[in-house]
């Protein structure tokens, strides 16, 4: 805080810090802060503090933890998709990787997977072990299905 305002007003943080310390009372003792305080005819000054708070254990203290009530979120679909344990060209399970939608090609020019991953705008294709090898090795595989 001392650093935004002393870059605000061209000055250094220690001058900053300086023009703006403060002691309270606190019911722990005096403690430093730093305070900006406007000052107001016919009102209470406006008064902003930074610190002065005393950081103490309190040992009395109870815990009460409530019972949180159960949360239902959504899988992403890869993990969806991932625990369903099947290809979902052939049944086995492995996941094909691209960086990029855009590395796939262009359309008419790729393999039936690639088709699959562009037409589902995924980055990845669950498979099994085979249709993996296939893929990486260049080899011709039958066209898949949705």
């Amino acid at each position: 805080m001392p650093m935004t305002l002393a870059n605000k007003h061209r000055s250094s943080a220690s001058n900053v810090a300086r023009k703006y310390v403060a002691t309270i009372e606190t019911p722990h003792g005096l403690r430093k802060c730093f305070e900006a305080r406007v000052e107001r005819v016919g009102k209470k000054p406006l008064v902003g503090r930074f610190g002065g708070i005393p950081l103490r254990r309190n040992k009395k203290t109870v815990i009460n933890d409530r019972r949180l009530a159960p949360v239902n979120t959504k899988r992403k679909e890869l993990v969806t998709r991932l625990l369903a344990g099947r290809c979902e060209s052939c049944g086995r399970v492995e996941v094909h990787h691209v960086a990029q939608l855009a590395d796939l090609g262009r359309p008419g020019n790729r393999p039936p997977w690639a088709d699959l991953m562009a037409a589902r705008h995924r980055k990845t294709l669950v498979v099994c072990g085979t249709c993996h090898a296939d893929i990486h090795g260049r080899k011709p595989v039958a066209a898949l299905t949705e």
